[in-house]
């Protein structure tokens, strides 16, 4: 069912979902908390749909918000909140609130999406693009417990990761960092097969994607070793190095699907390590509302604190014998300098 109110109030849009909840048959709220999605409208479909599958999981009441820049000028001095309302089939498991702000209210989002937030449910802040420097102290980022941004949607990432750790706020988490979740979880059981030490550790992906960064800094912060980052032509984070005493530990994934697992010693072992949807991303970050202390270590290790070269392959790399097919060998990378000692465990 869809209400489509023009030049509302949040107390209309409240009664707006009481009334399509009664026409729906399902007078009582049965939601878990409140994501707040702040985007544009080229922008909203998908960030709407995601949540809506994600919803599945996590029902929840979803309020979009979309600010309208009016080229009138005339426009631009009046205040108007336009607001879809959607309960039932429409919405998913929960419910959803639409909203466009135009002129002076754009300035006082806050005060519209108060009075809508579900009573004594937690709020999750979510912005697909265009996120604020620094999220906790946004007007919509201060009313929530979690706020989750995406630098890779950033037109320059990497300095994005650099603000990103500038700003931290625990509740804090960027979906780049969602994305690695799986290589995380695999490597570290991978480390828990054998009694090695880890010497040395190579990241290769594309260039200027968070998540290889993100993982980087990770292994560098929890092993205390050297990182070096390497290039290939993607999609997204390829493979992972680990040069231990005991042989080299290397997850490779060329095709952004199947990845395979080697270890000496052992036969090599094709792993599931598929590329996720946005959907499955913040289903994931809707489990965990409490501030996510490993991300803040890794995001605070710094970027600059990688390797100091970066390399490029655009052929087969004959060295590690990963059969990797994404160019020619590269050139050595400069050395470098051990990071600050953290004696934590690469699980």
């Amino acid at each position: 069912m869809k209400i489509d109110l023009t030049d509302t109030t949040a107390s209309k849009i409240n009664k707006a979902l009481v009334q399509g909840r009664r026409a729906v048959g399902t007078p009582a709220v049965g939601m878990v908390l409140t994501l707040v999605i702040v985007t544009d409208e080229e922008n909203a479909y998908d960030a709407l749909r995601a949540a809506g599958d994600a919803s599945r999981e996590h029902p929840s009441r979803t309020l979009v918000v979309i600010k309208r820049v009016s080229r009138s000028p005339r426009d631009r001095t009046s205040s108007r909140l336009d607001a879809e309302v959607r309960v039932g089939a429409d919405a998913g498991t929960g419910e959803t609130v639409i909203l466009r702000l135009y002129g002076e209210v754009l300035n006082h989002a806050q005060s519209v999406v108060l009075p809508l937030l579900l009573p004594d449910a937690p709020v999750v802040a979510w912005w697909p693009v265009n996120a604020p420097t620094d999220p906790a102290k946004d007007p919509l980022g201060s009313l929530a417990q979690r706020r989750v941004t995406d630098t890779y949607a950033a037109e320059q990432p990497i300095q994005e990761l650099t603000a990103r750790a500038e700003a931290y706020t625990p509740g804090d988490t960027d979906l780049s960092w969602t994305r690695i979740t799986p290589w995380r979880s695999m490597l570290a059981a991978a480390l828990d097969q054998v009694a090695c030490k880890v010497t040395g550790v190579e990241v290769e992906g594309e260039e200027f994607n968070p998540s290889c960064e993100l993982l980087g800094m990770w292994l560098a912060d929890r092993l205390d070793v050297p990182v070096k980052r390497s290039l290939s032509s993607g999609p997204g984070l390829t493979a992972v190095r680990l040069e231990t005493d005991g042989g080299p530990i290397v997850l490779d994934r060329a095709d952004g699907s199947l990845a395979t697992l080697s270890m000496r010693g052992q036969p090599d072992r094709a792993v599931a390590l598929k590329r996720r949807e946005t959907s499955e991303l913040i289903a994931e970050e809707l489990r965990r509302l409490d501030p996510d202390d490993t991300y803040a270590s890794a995001l605070k290790y710094g970027v600059d604190k990688l390797g100091e070269g970066v390399e490029e392959k655009t052929a087969p790399n004959a060295k590690d014998g990963s059969g990797d097919t994404d160019g020619a060998e590269a050139k050595p990378a400069p050395a470098k300098k051990a990071a600050p000692a953290k004696k934590a465990a690469a699980k």
